[in-house]
């Protein structure tokens, strides 16, 4: 097992370590003290690319940072990335690393892929926060959607994460066929709503007011879940919720890892503002 430079004391550095996973070699961080909390990163990142919020996690939580197919430290496979699979992959590294039942922070495709995870594997999750997320393509934004078919792989070759892709990859070389699939992944269906209805453990639903998904479709999932109506009732709030970023867009919803921090730790402990009549 390797041991990796991090933010805190030597003793509570995360450790990074590799597990047999569908056929690939999952890498992984183990970091921190607490109940398990499984993080999800989103598309073209790894764990280094969560930035803050890991470590800040960590401080509360055994956080269990993983790193998807073909992404950061973990091998490829000649399989499609789509969220049912990456979904599995999760369930099945929690199996590899005893994990029965774990909290699971995702954000953008790792939110997708948390999503899928409590609809496929409910048994698995306790609490879900999901970041930029959608249930249905529908509820993209209009230049998002777009976007999507103009997507090449010469475009994604020349950014700037590509070069920091060589850096971490088992294969420097897979950075095209990684582009393929995950261009392919946003052409892929999505219409989860009756499933989404359908769920039954807490969700937090995090969005940027200037986020990939439109307000109006973070405010739908809420209400699918059974949130969105009015408290100071008599009756105890709905246990999913949802916390809006301001002047957040996509990208910038992972840099704000304090306020990030300060909408999930009260999630995940199951604590509620108090009104005044209760």
């Amino acid at each position: 097992m390797q041991t990796l430079a991090g933010p805190a004391l030597a003793d509570d550095a995360p450790t990074g370590d590799r597990v047999a996973v569908n056929g690939m070699q999952v890498y992984y961080e183990k970091s921190g003290a607490g109940d398990p909390l499984v993080v999800l990163h989103g598309a073209y990142m790894n764990i280094e690319t969560m930035g803050e919020i890991i470590p800040i996690l960590a401080e509360n939580h055994t956080v269990y940072a993983l790193e998807f197919q073909g992404h950061g430290r973990t091998t490829d496979i000649d399989r499609p990335i789509t969220y049912p699979n990456l979904a599995d992959d999760v369930a099945a590294f929690m199996d590899a690393v005893g994990l029965a039942r774990a909290d699971v922070f995702g954000y953008s495709m790792g939110a997708a892929a948390g999503l899928q995870l409590a609809i496929r594997h409910p048994d698995k999750v306790d609490r879900l926060v999901a970041a930029s997320v959608a249930y249905d393509a529908e509820g993209w934004q209009p230049e998002f959607k777009a976007f999507i078919p103009q997507m090449t792989v010469e475009m994604f070759v020349n950014m700037p994460f590509a070069e920091d892709y060589k850096r971490l990859a088992a294969n420097p070389d897979g950075f095209p066929a990684l582009v393929e699939k995950l261009i392919r992944l946003e052409h892929e269906p999505m219409q989860w709503a009756d499933d989404v209805k359908a769920l039954t453990m807490p969700v937090l639903i995090i969005s940027g007011d200037a986020d990939v998904n439109t307000l109006e479709h973070a405010v739908s999932m809420l209400r699918l879940l059974g949130g969105g109506g009015m408290g100071d009732m008599g009756k105890p709030l709905p246990q999913s919720r949802l916390a809006v970023m301001p002047a957040t867009s996509h990208t910038a919803v992972i840099t704000q890892a304090p306020l990030l921090a300060a909408f999930i730790e009260p999630f995940l402990k199951g604590e509620t503002p108090k009104g005044m009549f209760d």
